[in-house]
């Protein structure tokens, strides 16, 4: 079963694999490693992939099913970076759909996308202004991809880019496996002052194909809290961390709205260079609670304003 969901989805996290396989992950992992020893699959992360270093994409009903708590938690921190009145350009993915599905509620909001997806969540929020680009569907993620949508985005300006991917390592940035995807990707930057990256816990450390954003490039990294025993995945955040990414950890889900923030027990802080390229009010925004920021169980954010060295702690469960 294992294999079957690692060759469908191209890579699966522990936890979806222990969850549909109804075990501990412990188990799991186990299984994994005895696999890995076959050359049936790699391990990575907190998850397994395909063998052959570079992972291949997922179709949109794979995609859609994987690490689904672990995207609504980031989707509830990111959409507290978004204030009333902004103009911004949000990017294909299953986990940007899930930020858009929050941004609904933001008055005044313009939003620039190529994803069919995203703009289906926004299409009834009547406070919300969406553009659409040009191009050519791509049928596996919903997305309008090659020189249309690239020429559609020229003498575009907005203040922020929401982007996800198949895969962020400091070394390379964010990537992904399809080339014409990541091209309309870079024009979605260009466009932008500051780049935010939505990536899972089970995206640290994959890398795919096509680089779309280097890492001196990202101001800002959403992601979930990986599993205590995944090391490799607080190592690849205190990498980016000290290239002077600003990392917002959203918590596990799971507990009531406006739940207080617990302490972890055993945590490692990790010291992080202030913001990059004068960005004002960088931790600030980050650390707002957003239009749906109930459900997180922590969120730390790394970043002080006026220069001042920021900490956030790589959160381990209870």
């Amino acid at each position: 079963m294992i294999l079957e969901m690692v060759r469908a989805n191209g890579a699966v996290s522990l936890r979806e694999l222990a969850r549909v396989v109804q075990t501990s992950e412990v188990t799991v992992r186990r299984d994994v490693r005895a696999l890995e020893a076959e050359g049936l699959l790699d391990r990575r992360h907190g998850g397994a992939v395909l063998p052959g270093g570079f992972t291949r994409e997922s179709g949109f009903p794979q995609k859609s099913h994987l690490a689904t708590a672990e995207k609504t938690a980031i989707a509830d921190l990111a959409a507290g970076l978004v204030e009333e009145g902004e103009a911004i350009v949000v990017g294909a993915g299953t986990t940007t759909q899930e930020l858009a599905r929050r941004l609904a509620r933001v008055p005044g909001l313009t939003v620039v996308t190529n994803s069919l997806l995203v703009a289906q969540a926004l299409a009834h929020a009547n406070r919300v202004e969406v553009v659409m680009t040009g191009g050519t569907l791509r049928g596996s993620n919903y997305a309008l991809v090659g020189s249309g949508a690239e020429q559609s985005l020229q003498g575009l300006r907005v203040s922020r880019a929401f982007l996800s991917g198949s895969g962020l390592t400091a070394e390379r940035g964010l990537s992904t496996s399809n080339m014409l995807s990541a091209s309309v990707d870079r024009a979605l930057v260009q466009a932008a002052a500051e780049v935010v990256v939505l990536a899972d816990h089970t995206k640290l450390g994959a890398d795919t194909m096509f680089q779309t954003v280097p890492t001196d490039l990202i101001t800002r990294l959403v992601t979930d809290e990986p599993p205590a025993h995944d090391d490799r995945a607080g190592t690849e955040l205190q990498a980016l961390a000290d290239q002077g990414v600003q990392i917002a950890v959203a918590g596990g889900a799971g507990e009531h709205p406006g739940a207080a923030p617990r302490q972890a027990q055993g945590r490692r802080d990790v010291p992080v260079p202030g913001p990059r390229r004068g960005v004002p009010g960088a931790a600030g925004a980050a650390g707002a609670a957003g239009p749906a920021g109930g459900g997180l169980r922590s969120a730390a954010v790394l970043g002080e304003a006026g220069g001042e060295r920021g900490r956030v702690a790589d959160m381990r469960r209870r």
